[in-house]
């Protein structure tokens, strides 16, 4: 294994304490003869531990070691992969090394490890190869890159030849990209020593537009804004507007399911974390996807300055945004930036011309080249949401004259008439039936 491996080009830059790397320096000292074999086997049950604990968090079944090896190839972001991401299989000689380094793949396949098994008395590699993962709910691993992993995997076991291996991987690569950006839906900020800011989020939800009742012009224009940018077309920011539980944040995620396919990807920044967009911007504007910064709840009090940080990426800088970028934010304040009373005078006790400090808080929100406005249901419409809701459960078998009336209890109990109290009731409903 260990041969093979040090033959690799394209793929060579790995991670010192990866498992394959390990497994590599176990079977050298294995053909050597120099070692102790409980301490071989020791070795061996830890990166097996390892492999165990990656196939859990991925989902990974049936041939374990199959999987991990495909999981390396699709995880890898090297010139080669990331051109192909964008342009799929192409003429030139790096694809000499690249068929070469494919066929390394495939040898590690189909590598025999019956030899170190007989010899070190363990049985712990048959295991693997032959694995039947316990079914687990898709909270607990990440469906996104277990299914494209397993999908490449099964492939590359079919495979005849070089050029089959070339056009599996590279298609791949073309379909779905490479890396934590191509196999993931969204991302979170992390803060630590790396370079790279940004950690995918393994489990999102399942929610689509049509899951949001009401509000269709809203939506019309979400979708005309998010469909022109994943086109390629010019499009704005968006600013999402108005009362709280009315679905402003909901249709934001919802985009992430309907444009995931069409390389829409999202990352999720908190205001603290607006001193890193310069950062996030820097790892993400080269890639070959369309990514929405998306700022729930977007809002600053008087005396909070990390709106300038916002500002700056938005429009100012030598550095433009790029074109792979918008924001989409939603906040339940129309202008963002809460606004007093002294903010209106010319002249305050603190500074001179106030009023231009007020202009610069406001001129924020302006910034969002569209800006859409939810605002609180009447109560026939808070109805409708409900008679709709209560149709995806089956249990809930109330007429809708009683629905309504038992809604209209719940609301003047729990803030009020929204989209949000809607879908509580509904829950509530839904958990109490069958007691």
């Amino acid at each position: 294994m260990y041969r093979l491996i040090s033959r690799l080009v394209i793929y060579r830059d790995m991670e010192e304490d990866s498992i394959l790397l390990k497994l590599a320096d176990i079977c050298r000292r294995f053909n050597s003869g120099n070692y102790e074999k409980e301490n071989l086997v020791t070795e061996i049950y830890e990166q097996i531990h390892r492999l165990l604990d990656l196939s859990t968090r991925y989902g990974f079944d049936k041939n374990l070691w199959h999987n991990y090896l495909a999981f390396q190839l699709a995880m890898s972001e090297n010139p080669f992969t990331i051109v192909s991401e964008k342009v799929g299989a192409n003429d030139g000689t790096v694809n000499a090394f690249a068929k070469g380094d494919f066929r390394i793949f495939k040898e590690l396949f189909d590598y025999d490890f019956s030899v170190l098994e007989k010899e070190l008395e363990i049985d712990c590699f048959s295991v693997i190869c032959h694995y039947q993962a316990v079914g687990k709910s898709e909270q607990i691993f990440n469906k996104s890159v277990s299914e494209k992993v397993q999908e490449l995997s099964e492939e590359i076991e079919q495979a005849q030849n070089d050029e089959d291996l070339y056009r599996i991987v590279t298609n791949f690569y073309k379909t779905y990209g490479v890396g934590k950006f191509g196999l993931n839906k969204a991302f979170r900020v992390t803060v630590s020593g790396e370079h790279e800011v940004l950690v995918p989020i393994t489990s999102t939800g399942d929610m689509r537009l049509s899951d949001l009742i009401g509000y269709e012009s809203q939506k019309q224009k979400l979708i005309e804004n998010t469909e022109a940018f994943v086109s390629g077309r010019e499009a704005n920011n968006v600013l999402l507007f108005g009362d709280a539980g009315t679905g402003k944040s909901t249709s934001i995620k919802a985009l992430l399911n309907e444009y995931y396919s069409r390389g829409l990807r999202m990352i999720e920044v908190y205001k603290h974390e607006f001193s890193y967009l310069s950062q996030i911007i820097a790892e993400i504007k080269n890639r070959n996807y369309r990514f929405v910064i998306y700022m729930d709840d977007l809002s600053f009090e008087e005396f909070e300055i990390e709106y300038k940080y916002l500002k700056a990426v938005i429009e100012g800088g030598l550095e433009t945004k790029p074109e792979n970028v918008l924001i989409y934010a939603t906040s339940n304040r129309r202008h963002l930036i809460r606004e007093t009373w002294s903010d209106r005078s010319d002249m305050s006790q603190d500074e001179l011309h106030r009023s231009d400090t007020m202009q610069e808080k406001l001129s924020l929100a302006a910034r969002f080249g569209v800006t859409i406005g939810f605002y609180r249901p009447k109560q026939q419409e808070y109805f409708e949401i409900v008679k709709e809701l209560a149709k995806k459960y089956p249990q809930i078998t109330l007429s809708d004259e009683e629905l309504c009336r038992k809604a209209n209890q719940w609301e003047l109990s729990h803030g009020g008439i929204s989209g949000r109290t809607a879908s509580q009731f509904v829950t509530y409903l839904a958990g109490r039936t069958g007691e």
